[in-house]
């Protein structure tokens, strides 16, 4: 039995190979339709999702699955007091895989130590979300051909904003992938991704604050939205969200096939008028989200050799 808690939990062999799956399911999805018939999939949300809740639930039901959980904290037991290890062992008894959301990091590592289920880490606080960036790998290598040899920016939160920890991490794997780390000062990368990452796999990357002196270089560039609910005050957060806004006048100074990314929820990040632009890739990239989840559910329930 497997558990996905970090993208890094795969090869890169292994990945080439959910990619590959996720690939012929969106070219067939029929053949699928009915592959995980009388599986059940918990989603156990202890904080608020739109996108990750509702793919997963979506690429269960693809698969001919079904679904049950919860998409609050509020709404388990979790509200009178009962531990997620405990909470696992019960789901245990009803389900067959798991993806889990939690504010903590590492409560999903706990769950998949104690349950007899595989367990999908649907991110852990500002740690980790690997099936973001399993969706993003997809978007990319679908959209641009390849994995390597291109100049990505992560722009915005860069310290609490977990999709872009877990995509450097498994980025750096590929072959001549420089990094353009566009932030504020105050939300600078970690300096355990700078170190312990970038650095320490001798990793090409710079840092910059002006959105601006990033874009002629680029070829993909990855927004993200200042996470309101990563701050410690109010105050601080009204001085951060609004920092950068991606609008045409500022795509004046990109490339005609940079391609724009973002995990989504955008706030004012990005401009609407942004999104009818032919290198706005950010909805495609919801839609990849579904089929990469729908590969990640055959894969850790070992049922993606029996389709036929």
């Amino acid at each position: 039995m497997r558990h996905l808690m970090n993208p890094l939990d795969f090869s890169v062999e292994e990945l080439d190979r959910l990619l590959d799956l996720a690939n012929d399911i969106e070219k067939n999805p029929e053949k699928y339709a009915h592959s995980c018939s009388g599986k059940k999939l918990a989603t156990l949300f202890y904080e608020p999702s739109t996108r990750t809740r509702l793919s997963f639930e979506a690429a269960m039901l693809n698969l001919g699955g079904s679904v049950l959980g919860f998409s609050s904290a509020d709404s388990s037991s979790a509200a009178k007091g009962e531990s997620v290890a405990d909470t696992i062992r019960v789901i245990s008894c009803y389900a067959d895989i798991c993806a889990m959301r939690h504010p903590k990091e590492g409560a999903p590592l706990i769950a998949s130590m104690k349950s007899r289920i595989p367990v999908i880490n649907a991110g852990d606080g500002g740690h980790q979300h690997p099936t973001q960036t399993l969706t993003d790998l997809l978007t990319i290598r679908s959209l641009k051909g390849r994995l390597g040899n291109f100049t990505i920016g992560l722009c915005g939160d860069l310290k609490f904003g977990r999709t872009v920890h877990s995509l450097i991490q498994a980025l750096i794997r590929y072959p001549n992938v420089s990094f353009v780390l566009i932030s504020p000062e105050e939300l600078r990368i970690p300096d355990n991704i700078r170190d312990d990452v970038l650095r320490r796999n001798h990793q090409q990357f710079k840092e910059v604050v002006r959105l601006e002196d990033a874009l002629p270089e680029l070829d993909l560039l990855y927004m993200t939205r200042v996470q309101r609910e990563r701050f410690f005050n109010e105050e601080d957060y009204v001085r951060m969200k609004d920092f950068y806004i991606l609008d045409k006048e500022k795509l004046k100074l990109a490339g005609p096939d940079m391609m724009i990314l973002h995990p989504l929820p955008r706030v004012n990040e990005i401009s609407v008028e942004v999104d009818d632009d032919p290198r706005a890739a950010y909805f495609k990239q919801a839609q990849y989200g579904v089929y990469v989840r729908m590969a990640l559910i055959l894969t850790l329930l070992g049922l993606e050799g029996n389709i036929c």
